[in-house]
């Protein structure tokens, strides 16, 4: 981890360029492709295996992920 920062994954997605995931800390690090980060915190390990695992990475974030976890942008 470099930086503090998990090694961010690439993922198949229109609005999802990558995903990292600290299963130390619990904080979920999400790479929008419009060039936007967020870091969320304490997000269960499953919940990051459940994104990965997503038909829509986009989809899932906006249902699972926005207004559930306390976030900043990175």
């Amino acid at each position: 981890m470099a930086d503090g920062l998990p090694q961010l994954r690439r993922v198949a997605s229109s609005s999802v360029e990558s995903v990292g995931y600290d299963p130390d800390t619990g904080r979920l690090y999400v790479r929008f492709v419009s060039g936007r980060a967020y870091v969320y915190y304490d997000v269960a390990l499953g919940v990051y295996q459940d994104l990965l695992a997503a038909d829509s990475k986009g989809g899932f974030v906006n249902a699972e992920i926005k207004g559930a976890y306390a976030y900043r942008r990175v």
